[in-house]
C-alpha cells in the first residue's frame, strides 16, 4: 500500500481540514481528490501525516486553517480548535472549549469534538467532559502528553 492509502485508511477517508469525505477514486490532481498533508517540513518531527482534499491542502498553504464548528451545535464562544489542538498536543492537560445552554447541547458538542480531534490530531488521546458552571454547561477537552 502507498502512504496515501495508509493515511487515508487510518483517517477513514475524511479530510482533516473540512471534515468532508474524500473520494478514493477521484484523481489526485482534482481539487476534491486525495492528498497527504504534513504539518511540518522537519522530517525528524514525530508528526503524523493527515488526509486532505488536494484543494484544502493547497488552500491551507495560503491562509491559516480554521476548523469550523458545525452550525447544528449550540455553543457559545467556541474556542479556535487549531489553537486548542496545538496546546493539548504540546502540553497535555485540560482546556475549556465551549459553553452550552443545556447539558444535551454540551454532550453533543463533546461527542463531536472527540470524533473531530481523532482526525485533527491522530494519535493524541482526547477525552471530553461536560461540567455545570454559571448556569450553563462547559465542554472540557483533556489530553495526556504524547
Amino acid at each position: 500500500m502507498s502512504l496515501l492509502d495508509d493515511v487515508a485508511e487510518r483517517d477513514g477517508w475524511r479530510c482533516w481540514v473540512c471534515d468532508e469525505p474524500v473520494d478514493p477514486d477521484m484523481s489526485v490532481n482534482d481539487p476534491r481528490g486525495p492528498s497527504v498533508d504534513s504539518r511540518t517540513a522537519d522530517r525528524k518531527a514525530k508528526i503524523a501525516e493527515r488526509l486532505a482534499h488536494r484543494g484544502c491542502n493547497t488552500r491551507k498553504g495560503a491562509v491559516k486553517v480554521a476548523i469550523a464548528w458545525p452550525d447544528r451545535l449550540h455553543v457559545v464562544e467556541p474556542a479556535p480548535l487549531i489553537t486548542v489542538a496545538g496546546r493539548l498536543e504540546r502540553k497535555g492537560g485540560r482546556e475549556m472549549v465551549a459553553r452550552c445552554p443545556t447539558k444535551q447541547d454540551a454532550q453533543e458538542a463533546a461527542d463531536w469534538l472527540v470524533d473531530r480531534f481523532s482526525r485533527l490530531v491522530p494519535g493524541l488521546p482526547v477525552t471530553a467532559a461536560v461540567e455545570p458552571g454559571g448556569g450553563q454547561f462547559l465542554v472540557i477537552l483533556a489530553a495526556g502528553r504524547r
